[in-house]
């Protein structure tokens, strides 16, 4: 990039992205140079992408504002630490990779290492985890070349050689050694509890990956037995009779206040179950009093735990009903629900109360939220299984003040965004659910010792040593152990289970920057300077990353955080894979241009909601080709030596104006308000093409007055605001400001210095451009209602305003070709002009 070509005669944007990616990349121009001191360091927590398919061009949105960020820091001079990564595991890729290939994962069967996966897939093929893990990773790489050529061709300006996967070992074994540690402090705990479970996935799910839908579905009034007394309830869960444990009135609703401490039979299966008050109980919803089930929704978990009742468990993983009735329920009528979908078994429970008449009407259709996991297709349900956790917060309202303060520390772009990171906080309904029962992730690092009939021993896990690290427990052997000794009778066996995906992106900070693998880069960069994310992840990403920096190291993990917004399609709805109505970035790129496509990135704010435009698009490839014609101009009025002074009003006037655009543009830059410094540069820009331009293009080409002096005050006022425009446009435009700036200069435009206002000349004034403008902007508009051509004579000009003592007359009649220039002070504001124009001839 040292060699600095001329102009070419038909300036393209065609061609742009292919050459200077491939430039930069061999010159690491982006390369991170980790001799510098912290002080002189701007690092970025840079989200990792789920490689489970394809980028979208709400990706592009996002990640642009991060690149546009990115820039500006290091052209003020600071060391940008801008890792990648790709977040590949997790239950999207194990999706993928099921419909891909046609393979479904069955832990029990061993490994074949010659297993290839069918040419066309059908029927999913059971296949051992490890060769399940191996296809997984087989796919991610495949995704993961396809989304780094995009990435390029967006023009991001990552160091590529920081690039990280979160199933890559020195991730598996950031993640492993956290966790370990947060064991070995309490902060880590393994408990028996009902549990949100999606039966799709067979995996439970957290708190923060459920979302609300509305389904419908019907009340059904039943009849219980009170002695010679029926007592209705209302519920759109039927078929969870057999698990019925009680039933609760409010403590204070008059109605069923004589039965609180006595007992009920429930219908068909005619247990004896106790009436019990408690607070939740709402007396106006349904009959006011309701059926606590094990489990039917999360109040029967809080009322289960509350007043300490019994559990009938009658769902299975599948979510099926179990084969064996529960505990204390006869088997007779259960046998017709053994095995039954959920679905199923409510209609047979509704079949067998009409037989017996404890079905009082017919149901009532309704339509209610209900709970899924954000990925899942039915219902959750509620199962009671053995979990890992991690503290939060959820149950320690010392803790929860402890990371509320933190997110109080935390700077916030958009400030507004952080009352999402209160609620979510102050609204936690318990601990940190982590374990997942999948495959592909980092496995829980624990075994445990069988006893002597060969049951594990969960009170005595074995733990490796961090050297070690990372581990699998369903491969490998703990210490003192033999592999011949697994599953076996006083040997041993490995937790099955692997981490939630958050569980490792949570550590996004300690993994790019080698905590505890690279302590003088992890001391370099850490608490990072920006985290940048989507607004609807502060629950998930931002939260649980706020949580591991803080157990562990005691400080937030930034400081602080962008959020940006949605990209919403033409029904203003969110663009999302799961809904089917994704664009696709690499079209658009190849299309319209990268730089066109950062320009409609760009002009949405953070925190901000876009809708996909097109049309912005277009805007923005219509001013990069603007960039390219108006700088080959520049250039084109030939070299200006060095030091050669500015010395006309009207020059000094627009370096003036463009002393303000600098102060604003780094203002908005230094708030992470990258639309508002593009807004204001792209105004002075083309205001300087269609109004600066055209008043000292005579001037310029030495045409006006026979003025050396005057010519190379036009020419060196243009290429000093050339300079300091194509560095403002950099962060966002980042193609063609390096192609112009390679004409003319030595380096990257990109490793340039930011403009400064110190480096314009002063005394200039900004109203000479503008009164002048005005002026001429109303001869063309004369012109133009006369249907002439902008180069008709104008014969007089009459002009009238305050300010006609600033107009720079000599361009204005140039430009303008005015014969007869008359200006008359007055007193109202802007200008009134009189044009007549000279006889055609």
């Amino acid at each position: 990039m040292t060699e600095k070509p001329r102009p070419p005669e038909k300036p393209t944007l065609d061609g742009l992205e292919a050459k200077w990616v491939d430039l930069w990349d061999e010159s690491g121009v982006y390369r991170f140079d980790r001799s510098k001191r912290r002080a002189e360091i701007y690092s970025i927590d840079t989200p990792p992408p789920t490689v489970s398919g394809s980028l979208h061009v709400g990706h592009v949105f996002s990640y642009t504002h991060t690149d546009a960020i990115a820039r500006f820091q290091r052209m003020r001079g600071r060391e940008v630490f801008y890792p990648i990564g790709w977040d590949d595991n997790g239950l999207p890729t194990e999706r993928r990779v099921q419909n891909y290939f046609g393979v479904r994962c069955d832990p029990s069967l061993p490994y074949d290492p010659s297993f290839e996966p069918p040419d066309k897939p059908g029927k999913q093929i059971p296949v051992s985890r490890r060769n399940f893990v191996e296809l997984c990773n087989r796919l991610t790489e495949i995704d993961e070349k396809a989304f780094e050529d995009v990435w390029r061709r967006v023009g991001l300006s990552v160091d590529w050689s920081l690039l990280y996967t979160t199933i890559g070992d020195e991730s598996r074994a950031t993640a492993q050694r956290a966790f370990l540690r947060n064991l070995a402090r309490g902060e880590a705990y393994v408990a028996e509890a009902p549990t949100l479970w999606d039966v799709t996935f067979r995996t439970a799910v957290a708190q923060a990956e459920l979302e609300d839908r509305e389904q419908p579905g019907a009340f059904h009034r039943i009849r219980f037995h009170a002695g010679g007394r029926p007592v209705y309830i209302e519920t759109t869960r039927p078929e969870l009779l057999p698990a019925c444990v009680a039933l609760v009135a409010h403590p204070d609703d008059e109605r069923y206040r004589e039965l609180v401490g006595t007992t009920v039979r429930t219908p068909l299966f005619g247990v004896e179950v106790p009436v019990v008050a408690h607070h939740l109980a709402e007396p106006d919803k349904g009959s006011g009093i309701a059926m606590i089930c094990t489990f039917g929704d999360l109040t029967d978990v809080t009322w289960w735990r509350e007043l300490n009742l019994p559990t009938r468990a009658v769902l299975d993983w599948n979510g099926r009903l179990q084969p064996e009735p529960p505990e204390g329920v006869a088997p007779g009528p259960y046998t017709e629900l053994a095995g039954k979908t959920v679905h199923s078994a409510r209609e047979r429970v509704v079949e067998l109360l009409r037989e017996s008449g404890d079905l009082d009407g017919e149901p009532r259709p309704i339509s209610r939220p209900v709970k899924f996991y954000e990925k899942g297709t039915k219902p959750l349900e509620i199962v009671t299984t053995r979990q890992w956790y991690i503290r939060n917060g959820g149950r320690d309202a010392s803790l929860r003040e402890r990371l509320l303060a933190r997110g109080a520390e935390l700077t916030w772009y958009p400030q507004y965004m952080k009352a999402r990171y209160d609620n979510w906080v102050e609204g936690l309904a318990g601990d940190w659910l982590i374990s997942r029962q999948r495959f592909f992730g980092v496995p829980i690092p624990v075994w445990y010792p069988l006893d002597a009939d060969g049951e594990p021993v969960h009170s005595a896990p074995i733990i490796p040593a961090e050297d070690t690290l990372p581990v699998d427990p369903s491969s490998d052997v703990p210490p003192g152990y033999t592999e011949d000794q697994r599953g076996k009778p006083e040997g041993f066996i490995g937790d099955p289970d692997v981490m939630d995906t958050w569980a490792t992106s949570s550590l996004t900070p300690q993994i790019a920057g080698g905590w505890e693998r690279d302590p003088d880069l992890f001391a370099a960069v850490f608490p990072y300077d920006l985290r940048p994310q989507a607004h609807d992840i502060i629950r998930t990403w931002l939260f649980s990353t706020v949580v591991r920096a803080h157990l562990e190291h005691d400080s937030l993990p930034w400081a602080g955080t962008a959020l940006s917004g949605w990209i919403l399609d033409p029904d203003r709805k969110k663009m999302s894979k799961s809904k089917g109505n994704v664009v696709t970035p690499m079209d658009l790129l190849t299309q319209h241009g990268s730089d066109a496509v950062r320009y409609w990135a760009a002009s949405g704010r953070l925190g901000t909601d876009t809708a996909f435009d097109t049309g912005q698009i277009k805007v923005g490839r219509r001013l990069a080709i603007k960039i390219l014609n108006a700088s080959k101009f520049v250039l084109g009025l030939g070299e200006v030596p060095a030091g050669t002074p500015v010395t006309e009003p009207l020059d000094l006037s627009m370096l003036a104006t463009l002393a303000e655009v600098v102060r604003e543009a780094t203002a908005a830059f230094e708030a992470n308000d990258y639309t508002r410094a593009l807004e204001r540069t792209e105004r002075f820009f083309w205001n300087l093409c269609d109004d600066y331009l055209e008043l000292v293009k005579a001037r310029a080409y030495g045409e006006a007055d026979d003025d050396p002096a005057a010519a190379a005050s036009a020419r060196a006022a243009l290429r000093t605001a050339l300079s300091v425009v194509l560095r403002l446009f950099a962060p966002v435009l980042p193609f063609v400001t390096e192609e112009v700036w390679s004409w003319w200069r030595e380096g990257s435009v990109h490793r340039a210095a930011w403009p400064a206002e110190d480096e314009l000349p002063g005394g200039g004034d900004p109203a000479v451009l503008a009164a002048t403008s005005d002026v001429l902007r109303q001869v063309r508009r004369a012109k133009s209602a006369a249907k002439v051509s902008m180069r008709a004579e104008v014969e007089r000009a009459e002009v009238r305003g305050t300010d006609v003592g600033k107009l720079a007359q000599a361009d204005l009649r140039a430009a303008g070709r005015i014969a007869d220039l008359h200006l008359e002070a007055a007193p109202e504001e802007g200008f009134s002009v009189d044009v007549t124009l000279a006889p055609a001839g």
